[in-house]
C-alpha cells in the first residue's frame, strides 16, 4: 500500500511545486535497484513522487535530480521514461474502453452513436452519455455531425481506428459513446492524463463542476484539452 503520508485528495507535483488533485497527477515510486519506477494504479509499496500529467512537467521532473531531491537518495531516471508513460497509458486507456463494453456501456458505430446522443442515453432505458470516442484517422466531416449533436460532450481523440476496434472487438471502430458511470470516469481519467502527457497541458479538470465526476454532462466545461470550437477533447 502507498505510504501513509498520502492521504487525502490533494498531492504536491515534486517538478512544479503545485498542489492539486491526484487525479490529474502520475504516481512514481522508486524500485529496489534505485529506479524511478511509474504507479499508474497508486498502490505499489514506499513513499510516492508525485508529478502533475503534463510533458512539461515530466520533463522538468526527469532532468536536474528532481526526483532524486524528492526521494532523498541518489536514484536511476530511464531516459525514455515519457515514451514508457505514454505507452502505459494508451493500454490502460484501451482497456478501461474494452471493460465498460464487456459490461455494456459502450455502443460504436456512426448510426448507433448518433442515436444515442438524440436520445441521450446508451442503449435501451440506459444511462446517459459521458463520452465520445473518435478515431483519429476517421472522417472529420462524420465527426463533425456526431459532435454537434452533443457539443459539451468530452471527447477522446487519441487512437487511431485500428486500436479502436481492437478494444472493442470489432472489425472496424470509428465512433464510439461510453455512458455515464464508474467505468466512463476511470478511462476519463486516463485519457486526460495521456492527453497531458502526449502535447500541450490543458485544463485537466477530471471532475467537472462541484467535484461531481458526471456533472461536465450539463457544464460547457470538460476534461482534457478543448478544441478551436470550444469543445472538451482528450
Amino acid at each position: 500500500m502507498p505510504a501513509d503520508d498520502e492521504k487525502g485528495p490533494l498531492r504536491r507535483c515534486i517538478a512544479s511545486g503545485t498542489v492539486g488533485p491526484k487525479e490529474g497527477m502520475i504516481r512514481f515510486v522508486i524500485g529496489p535497484d534505485g529506479e524511478v519506477v511509474p504507479d499508474l494504479e497508486e498502490r505499489l509499496p514506499g513513499r510516492g513522487l508525485w508529478v502533475t500529467a503534463d510533458r512539461d512537467a515530466l520533463a522538468k521532473a526527469m532532468g536536474k535530480s528532481v526526483f532524486a531531491k524528492a526521494a532523498r537518495r541518489a536514484v536511476k531516471v530511464p531516459p525514455d521514461l515519457a515514451e514508457r508513460l505514454e505507452r502505459l497509458l494508451e493500454r490502460r486507456c484501451l482497456h478501461a474502453l474494452g471493460l465498460a463494453r464487456r459490461a455494456g456501456h459502450v455502443l460504436a458505430g456512426y448510426e448507433k452513436v448518433r442515436e444515442a446522443l438524440r436520445a441521450n442515453q446508451v442503449g435501451r432505458a440506459g444511462p446517459p452519455p459521458a463520452l465520445l470516442v473518435e478515431a483519429a484517422d476517421g472522417s472529420l466531416d462524420q465527426r463533425g455531425k456526431v459532435t454537434a449533436l452533443a457539443p459539451s460532450l468530452p471527447v477522446i481523440d487519441l487512437f487511431e481506428s485500428s486500436a479502436l476496434a481492437a478494444a472493442l472487438g470489432r472489425d472496424h471502430a470509428v465512433h464510439a459513446v461510453v455512458a455515464r458511470g464508474r467505468l466512463a470516469a476511470g478511462l476519463a481519467r486516463e485519457a486526460a492524463r495521456l492527453r497531458g502527457l502526449k502535447g500541450p497541458r490543458g485544463d485537466l479538470d477530471l471532475k467537472g463542476p462541484q467535484g461531481d465526476p458526471d456533472a461536465h454532462r450539463d457544464s460547457d466545461k470538460g476534461w482534457g484539452v478543448g478544441d478551436k470550437a470550444g469543445r472538451p477533447a482528450m
